[in-house]
């Protein structure tokens, strides 16, 4: 199911179930991977980027569980992208040490630069990217700490992302508004 402004994705694998409900909203969400620090950022960005989220995610290995979740979030992030979107976004957020930059352009193209400390979460970020067709320019401009570096990262995101998905009425492309089919 996708509206635009709603969209329910499933993806099912030899490894991992992943069922994503996602909306434009206020920012509740309702999360459950199994893994507590990974439902925490899934909400923490939910909450950031004014996105109304139910997941429910099970997987055989900790690196198959939050890499399927990026790939299936992202879809559905891309779904509820307005066409007339204002497209680009950047936010810098601190959070006690960490200091973390989030540049994007949510034009359909995907690209990725970090990186974050935590591999795990670097890959989520790319795999995220990949599947949402956001252009990421993530920047660690000071910290130690993984777990803010980590946690500034979710949040400048979706502050970012909210900037991006703003209805600003006309198509910010040269191109005009560009149509992909997705099977």
């Amino acid at each position: 199911m996708s509206t635009g402004t709603s969209t329910r994705v499933v993806r099912e694998t030899k490894e991992t179930k992943v069922q994503v409900e996602l909306s434009r909203g206020p920012g509740a969400a309702k999360v459950d991977t199994g893994l507590k620090f990974f439902d925490h950022m899934l909400a923490t960005f939910a909450r950031y980027a004014g996105l109304e989220l139910t997941l429910h995610a099970r997987g055989d290995l900790r690196h198959h569980l939050m890499e399927d979740v990026a790939i299936t979030l992202g879809t559905a992030v891309q779904r509820v992208v307005p066409a007339t979107a204002a497209r680009y976004g950047e936010r810098t957020v601190p959070m006690d040490d960490a200091l973390v930059q989030a540049c994007l352009d949510a034009g359909g193209r995907f690209y990725y630069r970090g990186p974050l400390k935590n591999r795990l979460y670097e890959h989520w970020m790319r795999s995220f990217c990949e599947h949402s067709r956001i252009t990421l320019h993530l920047r660690v401009l000071r910290g130690r700490d993984s777990h803010h570096l980590t946690e500034a990262a979710f949040k400048a995101l979706g502050l970012a992302l909210r900037d991006a998905m703003v209805d600003s009425g006309v198509v910010f492309s040269m191109k005009g508004s560009v149509t992909l089919e997705v099977e």
